[in-house]
């Protein structure tokens, strides 16, 4: 006696050898014995051989017509047998009843299952249904592979064209458009993004990188909604300054601006004032949810996404030749000693006289020029009746400089220059990425960075710690100490900050390019109107789930932007090679086989480095450049020097006192240095101000 049974889905013959009341004793034709419940246990047959019966009812089951069989089968409720008897005839054999089986079993659109074994036709509007799903089916599975073989022949398709940079970035792999490239990249075993680079799909590598940020971070684009900026209803005193601002020429989210008081009398008051957008927008307001989407400014070569719309940023900038709203931070020194004798903050109105753009005044505003040992030369007249001013607080920022030195115990460094991209040619709001790139630097630590890196700090430690004396929560920067891999984090305490040397650290300057500052601003006008008790008036109160909520989504989007501005300035540094022929370059090994060039912001891996010292100096041949993954690679051609001791910096005062790392190709972020500080986009390197903001 032979067996028919189902095994999880699956059909199975054997030789009955035994059986109990709920079970069989079955041996397979392997050999093998298995125990079968007797639920499970189909059907009973002497012949033929069951390693016979499968093979022959599979070539019957395959000759049989779905349609007819539909037609055959009982309406009610019926088993295999019965089917087999109305297909085959009254008197079919093992064989075709169990065909009839598979057939059943194969076609779930045309039959449903009852049972073991059992089955009922399934209802004809629903069959109808079924196979217009399949037919449907059939025709794009037909799409698809035209359309593969299309992608493999070297040619691409409209509509995967059109769907080109969410099949690369958002896919619905559900999508007929996804699974071609899928299919083509297969067949042709081709990497995708070769596929459609061959394809010609992808003409632009500029807009290949430009999309995928925009698909990851700004899916429903750029654009603002319609927002009309809030009036400021406090009524503000004027303050008795003339402030001015340093800032880049491309810049018009003026933050900050300085002020001089007293200056020759003894007793110099030196301001600090911010613009002051939390005066007038309100939390959870819309222009706030607008800011809290967006957390930051982005920045890159030639365009920013701004965290405000324009409108609203002019509303509040800084704008010479107004009295702004500021929140203001006026810090009292001795003038001989440079040592503090108090600070206040007051919310006021502040006359703006001038906004130095630092691009056309560094080689004025020299440490010669200030000192007074070179003539004014070019120099403005109103730049010119700036001298004492700026020479003063030029002064005081080495001072500032100095002592957080002593308390970070060990000196800044400026070993490596910012680099500015200017791009020549663009006609448009963005970039086509065909526009010539013209690489600049500015050296870090120039009299007019200095100037306002210091001052900024000031400020964000100040207030900091006056937002922790009041007992109002505020979103810190800590670093616990410069041991590398100590990274800075965010928090909601005011810890030290051992990178910049100061007590405490929350970013307070940049309310119009970080949503951080924003909130913390809100804080600060609360200390500012309420003192000691404003931890009860303002909006975040000690242990708020929305600060750690904004530290978390700020965390995130500002690591995005950094990574996306940087990939952007590779991709420039890439096309200043290409546009300008260059195939050879110097640079300095500063980690295993990865080289700094020394007069462009490019760091790359090369061959023959094997044994050669950190900080050795070389010349790199250079290899071939992927502007989509951003990768280039070089070969040391010549060891041009002895290895020097130091060839990195710790990024000095920086942005906020913070190193910014240079990207690395696509999508990876090199570490090239053993970073003491930490990396920073509020201030754009391509637009690069004043470090401190």
């Amino acid at each position: 006696m032979h067996i028919l049974f189902d095994e999880a889905g699956k059909l199975m013959t054997g030789r009955l050898m035994s059986e109990a009341e709920s079970s069989l004793q079955v041996e397979l034709e392997s050999g093998k014995r298995v125990k079968v419940k007797s639920a499970n246990a189909l059907l009973r047959f002497e012949k033929p051989a069951p390693g016979q019966l499968m093979p022959a009812a599979t070539t019957l089951a395959e000759s049989m017509e779905l349609e007819l069989a539909y037609e055959f089968a009982p309406e009610d409720e019926f088993g295999f047998a019965d089917l087999a008897r109305e297909y085959f005839s009254a008197s079919a054999g093992t064989a075709e009843q169990v065909a009839a089986l598979l057939c059943l079993q194969g076609a779930p659109h045309y039959f449903r299952r009852a049972g073991k074994g059992r089955y009922k036709k399934a209802p004809p509007e629903i069959l109808a249904q079924a196979l217009a799903a399949i037919e449907k089916k059939k025709q794009v599975q037909a799409q698809i592979e035209a359309w593969a073989a299309e992608l493999a022949g070297g040619s691409c398709p409209e509509p995967v064209r059109q769907q080109l940079y969410k099949i690369l970035f958002k896919p619905d792999k559900n999508a007929p458009e996804y699974k071609a490239v899928v299919e083509a990249a297969r067949s042709s075993h081709t990497a995708p993004l070769t596929l459609l680079q061959n394809a010609g799909v992808i003409t632009s590598a500029y807009q290949f990188h430009w999309q995928r940020f925009l698909f990851d971070q700004f899916p429903k684009g750029t654009g603002f909604p319609a927002l009309q900026a809030p009036v400021i209803t406090d009524e503000l005193p004027l303050a008795p300054v003339q402030a001015f601002s340093i800032d880049d020429s491309h810049t018009t989210e003026i933050d900050d601006a300085l002020s001089l008081q007293g200056l020759g009398s003894g007793t110099v008051t030196l301001g600090i004032h911010i613009a002051a957008p939390g005066l007038a927008i309100a939390p959870d307001s819309a222009i706030d949810q607008v800011a809290r989407h967006r957390l930051s400014t982005v920045y890159m070569p030639g365009h920013k996404i701004t965290m405000l719309p324009d409108e609203v940023v002019q509303a509040y900038t800084l704008m010479a030749g107004r009295d702004c709203p500021a929140v203001s931070l006026y810090v009292t020194f001795d003038e001989a000693t440079l040592a503090i004798s108090e600070s206040r903050t007051a919310l006021e109105r502040v006359p703006i006289a001038l906004n130095l753009r630092h691009d056309q005044l560094d080689s004025v505003i020299t440490e010669a020029w200030l000192s007074g040992e070179a003539p004014a030369g070019s120099a403005e007249p109103a730049i010119a009746a700036l001298q004492p001013t700026l020479a003063f607080i030029h002064r005081l920022a080495r001072h500032l400089k100095a002592q957080r030195e002593v308390v970070r115990g060990k000196p800044e460094n400026f070993n490596r220059p910012d680099y500015t991209f200017r791009l020549e040619g663009k006609t448009g709001d963005e970039p086509e990425g065909d526009e010539t790139v013209v690489i600049g630097t500015r050296q870090r630590g120039a009299p007019l960075d200095l100037m306002v890196a210091e001052a900024m700090i000031l400020a964000n430690s100040t207030w900091g710690n006056w937002l922790a004396d009041c007992g109002v929560p505020g979103i810190y920067r800590s670093q616990a100490s410069l041991q590398p891999g100590v990274k800075v984090r965010m928090g909601t305490k005011a810890q030290p900050h051992a990178g910049i040397g100061v007590k405490s650290y929350a970013w307070s300057t940049s309310p119009l390019r970080r949503y951080v500052d924003m909130v913390n601003q809100w804080q600060i006008i609360a200390c500012a109107r309420h003192g000691k008790t404003a931890a009860l008036a303002a909006p975040f109160k000690p242990k708020d789930a929305n600060l750690f909520s904004i530290i978390s989504a700020f965390d995130a989007a500002y690591t995005a932007y950094n990574g996306f501005q940087n990939g952007m300035e590779r991709y420039w540094t890439l096309k200043h090679l290409q546009q300008n022929g260059i195939t050879e370059i110097t640079a300095t090994l500063i980690k295993d086989n990865l080289v700094r060039a020394d007069t462009l912001p490019l760091v790359l891996p090369v061959m023959g480095a094997d044994g050669l010292p950190r900080g050795a100096h070389l010349r790199v041949k250079l290899g071939e450049i992927d502007d989509i993954t951003l990768d280039i690679h070089g070969t040391v051609a010549e060891r041009l020097d002895l290895p020097v001791d130091d060839v990195t910096d710790d990024g000095g005062s920086g942005e906020d006192g913070e190193d910014e790392e240079l990207a690395a190709p696509l999508a990876l972020a090199i570490d090239v240095d053993e970073a003491e500080g930490e990396a920073t986009a509020a201030q754009p390197p391509q637009t690069p101000g004043p470090a401190g903001d």
